[in-house]
């Protein structure tokens, strides 16, 4: 990737800008699958009333009772948040990375370490968006019968307050899900596109680079999910209104674990993978091609 000499200052807006496009691109591609991976994780086993009985089930249930648009439900949130948490996730990596190049750290690990902090700072920034999002993406009435994004935070605000039981309620399980996913999204690509060798040709370069983040989305995915589990259920209904279940991160997965065995902490797998791993691919090709093209021309 050719670069032009630039200040800290041009550097900067590169990675935030070609972040935020990644993101933006990402999420309108891809909002569906999250909404369908939330209505699993915070599904309580077959006893639950409200069940679906299989992928397929749910986009049929979702389309018939909700309409197309309920697909898109608790979009706004991530559309508001994607851009500055994406722009954070590549900014604040190629910032670690930087830093990182001082110590006497393997490339590999490095890497890793990078993606680590930058998921952790990400979460820091995206938390009260996913809150609000999970609370929309649980509400089974008709899209056109939802409250705003705006009146929906509001509200939570106004009942639940700003703090670790309101706006900001499960940060420790967003900051397991963002920061293992991160350190493994970022650590695979870098050390596997490094080690498999670049084709001069564009279209095979593409699918090479796609490729490697299909394959870094979807096992990231796979490692984190505990922490999504965790997340949607701190973040969702309560099983028993006025009464609070599920506080705390590793209890979460304890709970879950105990009452409905290893298999729960990997529900709604599937859409998740479908979602970030293509998206995965998605983001890291948006995000250089676009830093490349910002690069050359601004």
């Amino acid at each position: 990737m050719s670069r032009k000499p630039g200040g800290f200052l041009q550097e900067a807006s590169h990675q935030i800008a070609a972040g935020g496009s990644a993101g933006l691109v990402e999420i309108c591609l891809m909002h569906p699958l999250d909404v369908v991976k939330t209505r699993f994780q915070i599904q309580r086993g077959k006893t639950d009333p409200t069940s679906y009985k299989s992928l397929g089930d749910s986009f049929r249930t979702i389309f018939r009772t909700e309409g197309l648009f309920g697909f898109y439900k608790g979009i706004f949130p991530p559309i508001m948040a994607e851009t500055p948490k994406r722009a954070v996730k590549f900014f604040t990596f190629e910032q670690y990375k930087k830093l990182l190049g001082h110590a006497s750290l393997s490339p590999g690990v490095t890497f890793a370490v990078a993606g680590l902090g930058s998921g952790l700072t990400e979460a820091v920034v995206v938390n009260p968006f996913e809150v609000v999002k999970v609370s929309l993406q649980a509400k089974r009435n008709a899209f056109t019968e939802q409250p705003s994004t705006f009146v929906q935070a509001r509200q939570i605000i106004t009942t639940e307050g700003l703090g670790f039981r309101g706006l900001n309620k499960g940060l420790t399980a967003t900051l397991g899900r963002h920061g293992v996913f991160n350190m493994v999204y970022f650590g695979f690509y870098f050390n596997v596109k490094n080690i498999i060798p670049v084709n001069e040709e564009p279209t095979l370069e593409f699918l090479r680079k796609f490729g490697i983040g299909l394959v870094s989305g979807t096992i990231a995915s796979i490692i984190n999910i505990p922490f999504d589990v965790a997340k949607s259920r701190i973040q969702g209904p309560q099983p028993e209104p006025g009464e609070i279940k599920y506080r705390t991160c590793f209890k979460t997965m304890a709970t879950v674990y105990k009452e409905e065995g290893f298999l729960a902490l990997y529900k709604g797998l599937v859409p998740k993978i479908m979602r970030l791993g293509p998206g995965g691919a998605v983001m890291l090709l948006v995000y250089e091609y676009a830093y490349a093209w910002l690069q050359e021309n601004w």
